[in-house]
């Protein structure tokens, strides 16, 4: 049986992620069942970055076909949006180190997202928030396949503005009840 973790975090890709549409990548690999939970409830970074190279390791050993895609989910630490941060540049780290960049791409989501030259309450930062701090890791041949299929991939954050602008306040509370 599932933890509450993973169910908070398939809640947040269904209704979030997939059901806004705002990774329209996203939901073949949630029909086919490739996305894999890593969850992982450390609380050094250290152990979480061994963890995070284990994930990595498993990923790159397993077949597209059976999981394409894995999403590391910190359930315990890494709370504060900048501490996070600095882990996700020694997770990148880690990638470069392991020669994997180019295998892999990782994405990033936190409670407390907030983009560069944005202010904490403004919404386009949901587009990045999610219940937990999570690092998904992409395969770059799987996204460069459905990026050819894609016309204009350019206008995906720009259309995720728009859909989240476009909620109304009963609808962002309960999308995101992990944010009030």
């Amino acid at each position: 049986m599932e933890n509450s973790v993973e169910q908070e975090v398939w809640q947040w890709l269904d209704n979030v992620v997939i059901g806004l549409n705002l990774c329209p990548f996203a939901k073949k690999p949630r029909a086919n069942n490739q996305i894999r939970l890593c969850v992982s409830e450390s609380r050094k970074n250290k152990t979480l970055l061994g963890e995070f190279e284990q994930e990595l390791v498993r990923l790159q050993q397993t077949s597209p076909d059976d999981k394409d895609t894995s999403l590391f989910i910190v359930s315990n630490h890494l709370y504060d949006f900048y501490d996070y941060l600095d882990f996700l540049d020694a997770a990148q780290l880690k990638l470069e180190n392991l020669e994997l960049e180019g295998v892999f791409q990782l994405a990033s989501f936190h409670p407390d997202y907030v983009f560069e030259g944005t202010q904490p309450e403004d919404r386009e930062n949901l587009t990045n928030r999610a219940p937990y701090p999570i690092i998904h890791i992409i395969r770059e041949d799987s996204m460069a396949k459905v990026l050819e299929k894609f016309p204009n991939p350019e206008s995906i954050p720009e259309i995720n503005i728009k859909t989240i602008e476009n909620l109304n306040e009963v609808e962002i509370k309960e999308l995101f009840p992990h944010l009030v």
